[in-house]
């Protein structure tokens, strides 16, 4: 695989508008290189008789019965507010905006 070059890690940072010094193209493209080389040993890997997988172990959800149980009426809930209104926990405002 051919190492990325100096102008293409300088290309890449005017894309994402950051300002790299000199230095950093050449620490930069040191790094890209070692993850763009580990990316294709992964690749080379890859076998076409393996499935893709989002998990190394098989997953398996777990569902219980959706059953009512008694909760705190409205009352209740706002009991311990410091501040309700209209039966509603009321907080201060943090966006200027008009609602």
């Amino acid at each position: 695989m051919m190492a990325i070059s100096r102008e293409e890690v300088a290309h890449l940072a005017r894309l994402s508008r950051l300002a790299v010094t000199e230095q950093e193209l050449d620490q930069f493209a040191g790094q890209l290189d070692v993850i763009l080389q580990s990316v294709a040993r992964v690749g080379e890997v890859a076998a076409d008789d393996i499935p893709p997988t989002s998990h190394s172990v098989p997953l398996t959800n777990v569902y219980r019965d959706d059953l009512p149980q008694p909760c705190l009426t409205q009352e209740e809930a706002l009991s311990g507010a410091p501040d309700a209104f209209e039966g509603r926990f009321r907080v201060p405002r943090i966006l200027d905006e008009e609602a």
